[in-house]
Parts: C-alpha cells; sequence; structure tokens
C-alpha cells in the first residue's frame, strides 16, 4: 500500500495526502507519527526543523529522512558558519563581517558601501536582508537586529544577475537540478522590501550551460567535501544562491532545503519520479540513480500574496477561483498560505498565499498562463507581480563576460 501524510500541510495538499496536525519542529512528534504509519521516507520541507535537529531523530529511530542533520543545516542557520565553510573550501563569496555590539556598528559600516547588504546572521525565512544605498537605512535595520539580540552580518554588494541552484547532495555525490531565477523584492521591477520571493521562472535562456557546471564543481562540490571533512556531510537538498558577476558565480546564500519560489517552477519541468531521488539520497544511494530527466519548454511561478505582505498579513480571507477550471500540465495553482473554515470554505492563512505556475513551449508562453490563471484568483487585498519572468523574455538579462568561464 502507498500512502501520503503531511504534517500540519494546508487546503492544497489535503487533496493529496492525509493531514496530520503535528508540529515539524518537535522531533518526537515527527518520530511519533513517522512511527505510527510506518512510513518508509521522511521528507522534512522547512529549515528551522532542520537546524532543530528533526532529521537526525527521525534518522535514529531507523527511518529513511530527507533533510541534513543539525550540523549541516548551519549551512543555512548561521552564514558566518556558511562563511567559514566556504573560506575553507575555497570558494567566491562575498566579504563580511559579523557585528554582534550596537557600538560597532558605525565603524563597520563605515567600511562598506556604498551598497550596504545587511543581514540578519540567523533565520529569517528571506526577510531579514537589506540592500540598500541608503546609509541610514542600513543603520536602522542593523540597529533593530541587535536590539532584538540578533548579530548582524555586513556584506560587500555582489554585482550580476542572480541564479539559484538545486542540488540533490549525499555526502561527496552532487546532483544539479534545473537553474531558476528569483524574484525577492515585493515590487514590479525589483521595487519595495525582501520577500521569501514573489515568483520565479526556469530555466535560464540567458546563462550558459558551462556556468552551471562551474557552479557545481568550484562551490557545490567543495562545499560538500568540506562539510564531510568536517564530520557533518550533507544529505538532502543544497541550495545554491549566485550573483554571476564579471569575475564567474560568487555566492550570496546557501539554503538546506527546496524553497519556494523556485521549486514549484523546477520540478513541474521534471520528468523523474521525484521520490526516487528523494529516498535515494536519504539512502546514501544516490550516485546510483539515472540523472534527472527533464520536459522541455519553460516553467513559471507567480505568488499571490495577501494584503499587507510582507509586513503582517492580512489573513482569514475566503479565496475564490483557486480550485475552478482545468488543472493540467500547462497551468495548475499550489497551496502555501491556505486553510479551510470550519464552514468549507478556503481562506488565507499566511502572507504568501498561492503558488501559480504556469508550463509553455517557451518563457512566453509559460508567463502567458500563469497569468491567465491568476486572472480567475480572487482574494480581497491580494496582490502579485506582474513582471516575472519579463526582463529574461525581453532579452535585458546577460551574464557578464568572464575569463574563468
Amino acid at each position: 500500500m502507498t500512502a501520503l501524510f503531511a504534517a500540519p500541510g494546508n487546503a492544497g495538499i489535503a487533496q493529496h495526502a492525509q493531514i496530520r496536525p503535528v508540529d515539524p519542529s518537535s522531533a518526537e512528534d515527527v518520530v511519533a507519527l513517522a512511527a505510527e504509519v510506518h512510513a518508509d521516507l521522511v521528507v522534512i520541507g522547512p529549515e528551522v526543523p532542520l537546524v532543530l535537529g528533526v532529521a537526525d531523530a527521525v534518522r535514529a529511530a531507523g527511518i529513511a529522512c530527507f533533510g541534513p542533520s543539525a550540523a549541516a543545516a548551519r549551512i543555512e542557520g548561521s552564514k558566518a558558519f556558511a562563511k567559514d565553510v566556504m573560506a575553507a573550501a575555497g570558494v567566491r563569496t562575498a566579504h563580511s563581517e559579523v557585528v554582534d555590539s550596537p557600538a560597532e556598528l558605525d565603524d563597520a559600516l563605515d567600511r562598506f558601501g556604498p551598497t550596504w547588504v545587511v543581514k540578519d546572521d540567523g533565520l529569517a525565512a528571506g526577510k531579514g536582508v537589506v540592500v540598500t544605498a541608503d546609509r541610514s537605512a542600513a543603520r536602522e535595520h542593523g540597529a533593530e537586529l541587535l536590539e532584538q539580540g540578533h548579530p548582524v552580518l555586513l556584506e560587500s554588494f555582489l554585482d550580476g544577475p542572480e541564479v539559484s541552484l538545486f542540488c540533490l547532495v549525499d555526502g561527496e555525490t552532487v546532483v544539479p537540478l534545473l537553474p531558476a531565477q528569483d524574484h525577492k523584492r515585493v515590487g514590479d521591477g525589483d521595487t519595495g522590501p525582501n520577500t521569501g520571493g514573489m515568483g520565479a521562472y526556469t530555466p535560464l535562456p540567458w546563462l550558459p550551460d558551462q556556468t552551471v557546471t562551474a557552479i557545481v564543481e568550484d562551490v557545490v562540490k567543495p562545499v560538500a567535501a568540506e562539510l564531510v571533512r568536517r564530520g557533518s556531510g550533507f544529505s538532502g537538498l543544497l541550495y545554491a544562491g549566485l550573483a554571476i558577476g564579471k569575475d564567474g558565480p560568487a555566492v550570496v546564500e546557501f539554503n538546506c532545503r527546496f524553497g519556494d519560489p523556485e521549486t514549484q517552477a523546477v520540478l513541474a519541468l521534471l520528468d523523474s519520479p521525484l521520490g526516487e531521488l528523494l529516498n535515494a539520497t536519504a539512502t546514501g544511494t544516490l550516485a546510483q540513480v539515472a540523472p534527472p530527466r527533464w520536459r522541455d519548454g519553460s516553467a513559471i511561478t507567480v505568488v499571490v500574496a495577501a494584503e499587507n505582505y510582507p509586513g503582517r498579513p492580512r489573513i482569514g480571507d475566503a479565496i475564490s477561483g483557486a480550485g475552478e477550471g482545468t488543472l493540467d500540465d500547462t497551468a495548475a495553482v499550489l497551496h502555501a498560505g491556505t486553510a479551510l473554515r470550519e464552514d468549507g470554505a478556503l481562506v488565507s492563512a499566511g502572507g504568501r498565499v498561492l503558488n501559480v505556475v504556469g508550463v509553455g513551449a517557451d518563457l512566453v508562453e509559460a508567463r502567458a498562463r500563469a497569468y491567465d490563471r491568476i486572472a480567475a484568483i480572487k482574494l480581497p487585498g491580494s496582490h502579485y507581480r506582474t513582471d516575472i519572468g519579463l526582463a529574461a523574455v525581453e532579452d535585458r538579462i546577460a551574464v557578464p563576460a568572464s575569463p574563468s568561464l
């Protein structure tokens, strides 16, 4: 018998899986559920449970788990740790300093700029970063983080277009998926504050194949090998966010799990069984399975966000049009922040509410299908970007000439 369970799940995945109201950050509760349902494979999605060691507990119970150990998950949980790993592995990244005292902030800011990159050194769900040419805004964000007791990471600004590359990693075995590009800012034209991501597309028509090869060989494999050397080999999904500048790829950040909205676009083109790849990674047999197969064409994800996101979102509003119409291999509506009310109505329950995915022969067709599907969705106060993937369609993105590529 085959069964799928999701904890805690949402109104969308409830159409495909049995929902269990389990706290995903509780190792005890996750292990108990896995044992109860006789799980063959546990897949941990969010970063917080991974950083807290839930994957370690699942594996200690003798159950295969897709997701890195707490030690390896520090690659996302601590930016300072990630910088140390990259330095040891010889991987290019931004110059950085950690500031943990308000008295040090002004002097540190003077050593950066004229574009300041100010980050929360811990987990911030994509919203703990400010990139600004305004020194006062940079100082305000840094001071706010320090007041909350969070160390601040200052970085030099990396130029060039950004690329997200997901890689399945099993120790030193690295299998790349398709490269994607995320759109972090809340507004069209990359305006407004950073978010967890407002949309993404794949593949990238402007990115040479040799650049992906360079990212794998010069970034991901050395980092994976360094983690093995430290006794904390990575098992799961390692995400590299990079800027492709004139000197080649440089790492902006690492994540220790699948991240949206890129995942929705990338997996829309996956032709291989996802479960087989995840299980092989979890059981240490990734090197023995065939490389992923991909559908031709392009895919795009557009996020429909709740009113006031990325601030405190308005929730509880009824959603219509999300489940109506034909759902086929050209368009789909995936749920993120949704719930079912007692009367059965679908309502918003988070900041990023829905992910609308369009697939087409090229990016133009994929965009048209995604935005046509969005037009049928009604959610009071909601908003979305209208320019996801548009710069690529209009040929406004290029990789700077690099002697290393």
